[in-house]
């Protein structure tokens, strides 16, 4: 076998590869045997039929096709070790020569990985952040659980309408005089301040009371996600129905009893400072691992190919597409609610995706330089946490990887994550 290698622009290659016309006699003789095996040829069993015959019944071409398929798929495989490249994309085959008692010529056109060359990964100084809980911490975590434990009772006949009061109303919205589709709503319920309707509508309805009818005047955001909306000016005539005011029990140790498994406000308030320290203490080390990575791929010199970047945002589009299929929408009814494109949500993704990409790398080549390896055991402990994460057992997680072929993806992931937590452990400081 023959190779010749053409560099071009971003890490594009084009090999053209020469194959010996024996193996291609050969791999004639295995693909005249599969034809056989699938067709149905008149006078014949499947896969019994002579090559001559099978040649006549489907033609020479068919033949030939076939034999290029598997013959040109493990030249391709040896010439990428014979060159010793690594393609990150897909190759594009073109076919140059494919007759009998002749040559084989194929060009096989495809990015490969870039060169990445390390810098500092192991020791590096990321100092780990003391954490600490103040006190208004704690009082914010114990006043939503007394919200939690407020209850809704009706605001006096005379009582006027603020901040936080529950409301239900009727309201309907009128742009240039004419009302519009959508905009209107009876014995609405509303919660004043929750910034659940336009900016400025709920702010307008403070002081009203019960039977009072008002114009709410706003203007539609011009990324309102109506598109007959967006930028105009409206007027809501409203009426309120009911006013309701959550009723807040004592902070006490009675409070306590009722909120929690303690018997004392004093009780309660030690657990809340432990789990928001343990919560803050979680967060400083993800920052610090976040860092640590930053710090090594930022040490990394690579040029990554612009094809790379397009494949990861595709690829993080088509997980965002999974997320809301899961949540009953389809990407373009998202993206038409949003007000948004395709176009957008690619160049909003641009950055993040090539940090990841870059950090994906770097990872690789410190995995390489210090034969970090996956073994049987870190795939399983994968598969159980993605199990317990979908609540799935691990038997239907690996039915579903090995179904949808990603059974290399899940190894590369786990070998990222573990040189990731091996320069994690290398931190001096």
């Amino acid at each position: 076998m023959k190779v010749t290698a053409e560099h071009g622009e971003n890490r594009e290659v084009t090999l053209t590869i020469e194959v010996e016309q024996d193996k291609l006699e050969k791999a004639s003789e295995g693909a005249a045997k599969r034809i056989s095996a699938r067709v149905n040829i008149p006078g014949f069993r499947k896969g019994k039929a002579p090559r001559r015959i099978v040649e006549n019944f489907v033609g020479k071409d068919a033949i030939l096709q076939e034999a290029f398929e598997g013959l040109a798929q493990k030249a391709f495989e040896d010439a990428l070790t014979e060159q010793n490249m690594e393609p990150v994309t897909r190759p594009e085959i073109d076919i140059v020569t494919l007759e009998d008692g002749k040559d084989v010529v194929f060009t096989a056109k495809f990015t490969q990985r870039p060169d990445v060359r390390l810098g500092t990964y192991k020791g590096l100084a990321v100092p780990k952040e003391e954490v600490t809980v103040a006190d208004e911490d704690i009082d914010r975590q114990i006043e939503g659980m007394r919200q939690h434990q407020g209850t809704l009772v009706d605001a006096p006949a005379d009582a006027a309408v603020k901040n936080d009061d529950f409301v239900t109303l009727d309201f309907e919205g009128f742009v240039d005089g004419a009302a519009f589709e959508g905009g209107k709503g009876e014995d609405y319920p509303l919660q004043i301040g929750s910034g659940s309707f336009i900016p400025g509508f709920e702010d307008q309805l403070i002081g009203a009371k019960v039977g009072e009818e008002r114009d709410v005047n706003v203007t539609f955001p011009e990324e309102y996600h109506a598109e007959n909306l967006k930028g105009k000016d409206a007027v809501f005539k409203c009426r309120i129905r009911n006013i309701k005011s959550r009723e807040l029990p004592e902070l006490d140790d009675a409070f306590a009893k009722k909120a929690s498994k303690f018997e004392t406000l004093a009780e309660l308030r030690e657990d809340v400072r432990k789990n928001l320290l343990a919560a803050a203490e979680r967060k400083a080390e993800t920052e610090r691992r976040t860092k640590a990575i930053d710090m090594a791929t930022d040490n990394a010199a690579m040029e990554i190919p612009p094809v790379m970047v397009e494949n990861r945002i595709t690829a993080m589009i088509q997980e965002m597409a999974m997320r809301l299929e899961q949540q009953g929408m389809s990407l373009e009814q998202y993206l038409q609610y949003a007000g948004l494109d395709i176009g957008k949500i690619r160049e909003d993704y641009r950055e993040t995706a090539e940090k990841n990409v870059r950090t994906d790398l770097m990872l690789e080549e410190v995995a390489k330089a210090e034969g970090i390896k996956v073994e049987g055991s870190d795939l399983d402990r994968e598969v159980y946490a993605m199990a317990v994460s979908y609540g799935a057992t691990p038997k239907q997680v690996q039915k579903i990887i090995k179904e949808q072929g990603r059974v290399s993806d899940l190894a590369a992931t786990v070998l990222r994550k573990k040189t990731a937590q091996f320069i994690v452990d290398n931190i001096t400081a």
